[in-house]
């Protein structure tokens, strides 16, 4: 195993074997990369870029995700909608369960005012008091 017995020719091995500590550590970075994207919460939407600086706000608690996608889909976390009356109905349920949780709204740049407008009138008549707008932030290319 590690030693050698008899003779007076081989003694001790004191060599570190890393094959087992190699494959362990690759079968780790892989498990990391295949779930990392799995990780992003709603849907992936092309966010547009903010036009002022870094502004870090502590958010208290985690907000709902609601996406609207370029063909104007409507999501609630990764739960997709057909409707607007089954999405706002979705809305009131999760604010009824949770007052104070805070709405983000991936809305998808290519859209216009008016869809992402509606939107948040869906959500305030689900009784949302407020709607964060989720933005890249400035200097960034890249959606989140």
């Amino acid at each position: 195993m590690g030693m050698s017995v008899g003779g007076g020719r081989g003694g001790v091995k004191s060599e570190i074997n890393v094959t087992p500590l190699v494959d362990v550590v690759l079968v780790l970075l892989i498990i990391f990369m295949v779930v990392t994207p799995m990780m992003q919460r709603g849907q992936q939407v092309a966010l547009p870029p903010s036009r002022q600086p870094d502004e870090e706000k502590a958010t208290p608690r985690d907000p709902l995700i609601l996406s609207m996608t370029s063909d104007r889909r409507l999501f609630v976390e990764a739960e997709s909608y057909a409707d607007e009356k089954a999405f706002q109905a979705r809305l009131q349920a999760a604010i009824r369960a949770e007052p104070g949780r805070g709405l983000l709204l991936k809305a998808d740049q290519s859209l216009t005012h008016g869809d992402v407008l509606k939107v948040m009138r869906l959500a305030q008549g689900a009784g949302a008091k407020q709607v964060a707008l989720a933005v890249v932030k400035h200097g960034e290319g890249a959606s989140p």
